[in-house]
């Protein structure tokens, strides 16, 4: 792997008087040495905070030899059941993974084959304790928990989730709302599928936020980022936010180093991008200016 420079890395702070908290996550660290680059830069120089760790994808040793030898950064457990590899043999998940070992690319799918077939649902419990446990095996703490395409959020695997988190002592979680009305103020480009997201995460939140109460459980009260997912670029992020609410945020972001091999390019061809708004100083400036303080889910009030 191409040797970084050790940069100052962003300043981290608990909260300071009248300042609001705000997390900079970058998902999918794991999946590939270039987003693994890019989340370290993003974090050595940039705004990143946080970050969401694939335990089971081709870098993920190396995201977590990383991650141990950049304690500022705060790491969670990025749970994949679709878009991804299986930790279990496929022996033990025959209903969840392929003869490869690969979920199914497919959320819809995936959706439906948890919700209506018992045996994919004891598979299921299996899977997600798996990926914990080899997660607590990493020796990092766990930061918070979050899921590859949110797919935590449905209804079977956040019941689940929610024991496991108990479990394991992780009491905080992302979970997204579809923020349609000033996302699509913003970037009204592919309405019908942001319109069909939004509707759909705003009626999983309501239920997630249902279940948590009275748990003990921290979420960021937003998270942006659900219908600029790949395109989360500088100029949109210096729109967005002076316009966020005034409460402890989350923005999470997909970066990717400018030298990623050509597959990793055609699956995130705009995670350059997305790296360039991180590492933006106009984007750092607006935050300080609209009395955001950046920081991790262990310092959500």
């Amino acid at each position: 792997m191409r040797k970084l420079l050790r940069m100052e890395s962003p300043q981290i702070t608990v909260n300071p008087p009248h300042r609001i908290p705000l997390i900079i996550n970058g998902d999918d660290f794991g999946y590939s040495s270039a987003v693994n680059r890019a989340i370290l830069q993003a974090h050595q120089e940039g705004i990143l905070t946080s970050t969401s760790l694939m335990v089971n994808e081709r870098a993920a040793d190396e995201a977590v030899q990383l991650a141990k030898a950049t304690p500022s950064l705060a790491v969670g457990l990025h749970l994949v059941l679709v878009l991804g590899r299986a930790t279990l043999p496929i022996t033990q998940i025959p209903h969840l993974a392929d003869a490869d070992g690969n979920f199914t690319n497919s959320p819809f799918v995936a959706g439906v084959t948890y919700f209506f077939s018992p045996a994919a649902r004891r598979e299921l419990k299996r899977e997600m304790r798996a990926q914990f446990e080899k997660f607590a095996a990493t020796g990092l703490p766990f930061s918070h928990v979050d899921g590859h395409t949110h797919l935590h959020m449905h209804p079977v695997i956040f019941d689940e989730l929610i024991k496991l988190c108990e479990e394991f002592k992780v009491r905080r979680l992302r979970v997204v709302k579809g923020e349609m009305r000033l996302s699509l103020r913003l970037d009204r480009s592919q309405l019908p599928i942001k319109l069909v997201n939004g509707i759909v995460f705003n009626l999983l939140a309501r239920r997630c936020e249902k279940k948590l109460r009275g748990r003990g459980f921290m979420v960021p009260e937003n998270v942006y980022g659900l219908l600029q997912t790949g395109n989360l670029n500088e100029e949109y992020l210096l729109s967005l936010i002076p316009q966020m609410a005034r409460t402890s945020c989350e923005i999470y972001a997909h970066p990717l180093a400018p030298d990623a091999e050509a597959w990793n390019a055609r699956e995130n061809p705009r995670g350059t991008l997305e790296l360039q708004a991180l590492l933006s100083p106009r984007v750092r400036e607006v935050i300080q200016q609209t009395g955001f303080q950046i920081t991790t889910y262990q310092h959500l009030p």
